[in-house]
């Protein structure tokens, strides 16, 4: 661990599971705080400001689709992981709509708990030293990254983009043409690649799409690469475009 430990917040209203969560982490090396229900989530979030958040769904006072929702209107950085019960795809999709990094599904192994956590420390690590090396306007017909702020615009105008999004579009923008599996994808954004957590990149894509796509149905500049996974439209298909 660093000098300074990273600080957990765990929502779960589930004693057994928090605790079992609380000790592990703690082991880990990491500072937990610890809330049962949505309303005390958010207080603990905004008064502790902890590095990562582990977020359930099913909560009292407060369900975790409207905690994650306020916590994106204030915060677009901090990597928020939610926890699913199995049954509940629609709830992995919503989640990540509202702005949710990732999600593990119930039951997990602690195993792999513990290991997507220092896999976020490990991506939130290497993007504070981007953000600290020299800075790059990227540019690609109408969208442009502004890498030391972390913004993208679309027609100059603003794009407001969480966390992975922002990943996502900066990896393509730097590799046109380059077609990524979404294993390849997830292994390069979210640090891990693990089966099963496909839906996790499927359903960042939609979202990015929504926003820099002039029609997301026929996407131009993320191409879904049938049998592979997607792509980055390349110069040549830029200057079709234009």
């Amino acid at each position: 661990m660093a000098n300074s430990p990273h600080s957990v917040l765990v929502v779960e209203d589930n004693a057994d599971l928090q605790n079992l969560l609380t000790i592990n982490l703690t082991d880990d090396g990491y500072i937990v705080h610890k809330a049962e229900n949505g309303i005390a989530a958010l207080d603990l979030y905004r008064n502790r400001k902890p590095d990562l958040i582990i977020l359930d769904i099913m909560l009292p006072k407060l369900d975790g689709f409207d905690v994650c929702r306020e916590i994106r209107r204030e915060d677009k950085i901090t990597p928020i992981l939610m926890l699913t019960a199995k049954a509940e795809e629609i709830d992995k999709v919503l989640g990540l709509e509202l702005g949710a990094d990732d999600y593990m599904t119930k039951p997990f192994s602690i195993r792999e708990f513990l290991a997507r956590v220092k896999a976020i420390f490990r991506r939130m690590s290497a993007n504070k030293n981007e953000r600290q090396s020299k800075s790059e306007i990227l540019e690609f017909d109408r969208l442009c990254i502004d890498t030391g702020k972390r913004k993208v615009t679309l027609n100059k105008k603003l794009i407001d983009l969480t966390s992975k999004e922002y990943e996502l579009l900066t990896l393509f923008f730097k590799n046109p043409g380059k077609a990524f599996s979404r294993d390849e994808l997830l292994t390069s954004v979210w640090g891990y690649s693990y089966e099963g957590y496909s839906h996790t990149v499927n359903s960042h894509i939609n979202r990015l799409r929504t926003k820099i796509e002039a029609d997301p149905s026929e996407p131009h500049y993320i191409r879904t690469v049938w049998g592979v996974g997607y792509r980055f439209a390349d110069k040549e298909e830029s200057k079709q475009h234009a």
